[in-house]
Parts: C-alpha cells; structure tokens; sequence
C-alpha cells in the first residue's frame, strides 16, 4: 500500500470520527457539512433521507430528544473505487441519554458508507445502518445486519 493511500484512509477515518463528535456535541451545521449535497441516509426503514434538505431535517430536534449521546467506532475497512471514492465498513456502539425518564437506550451495529472525495475532503455520499441489537433503544424497526446462518 502506498504513503498516500494510507493518508488518504487517516482522512476517511477522520471524516468518521468527525461525524461521531459533531453528532454527539449537537453541532447539526457540523454534521450536514460532512456530506455532499446529493447525499442518501439510511438509519432505519422509514428514517433517512435522500438530498442536503432531507437530511438536515433528520438533524432536527437531536439536541431536545437526548441529554447527550456516544457514538464509538471501531473495525473501519475501506475499500477504494478510485482515487475520489471508497466504500467503508464500520462497527458502531452508540449510548443515548434521554431527556425523557427512561432508561439509556444502546445500539450495537454496522455503518455501511459511500464517500468521495470532493475539493480535498472526504465526505459522506450514502451512510446506512444496520443494528445488530439494541437495549432500550427508541426505535423498533431497523435494519438488520442479515449475518449468515
């Protein structure tokens, strides 16, 4: 592997990690900033978005409905198309505090992303998840990982 495929794989995590932070400090200008404006969100059957628009309105309402959240990620494989674009895989733990009384909701699963890189900076074209298991988490319906039998 190549010194700049390894920076330009620093820079995806990055991009990763970043959307993590942005969306555990409630900073939703932050977080559109990460993906292009033709972006596609998937993280539950019913729940994402197709377009910028769409997406910020995803964003609406995270710093009413959760006292604070932590989204952690690990396993990040990435695969180039080419020099601009690349498929990631990713496992997520995600801890949500509520401002409702009940109690901490926790998902455990896998983010599959498009990113491309566009003027100099990796960013998100299609993110979905897919949940292994969730503990008291808020929603019901997601989209299974389908692991093998």
């Amino acid at each position: 592997m190549t010194e700049s495929k390894l920076v330009e794989m620093r820079a995806i995590e990055r991009t990763m990690f970043d959307y993590s932070y942005h969306l555990d400090m409630n900073h939703p200008d932050e977080l559109a900033a990460l993906f292009v404006d033709d972006c596609e969100v998937s993280y539950a059957p019913n729940f994402g978005a197709i377009g910028m628009e769409a997406y910020k309105k995803t964003l609406e309402g995270i710093g009413t409905f959760f006292r604070g959240t932590s989204h952690h990620n690990s396993n990040i494989c990435i695969d180039f198309v080419n020099d601009a674009e690349a498929n990631v895989r990713s496992i997520v733990l995600a801890i949500h505090r509520y401002t409702k009384e009940r109690p901490d909701g926790i998902l455990y699963g896998q983010y599959f992303d498009t990113v491309v890189k566009v003027d100099g900076q990796w960013k998100f074209k299609r993110r979905e998840l897919r949940t292994t298991l969730t503990t008291d988490y808020h929603v019901k319906a997601f989209n299974p990982i389908g692991r093998a039998e």
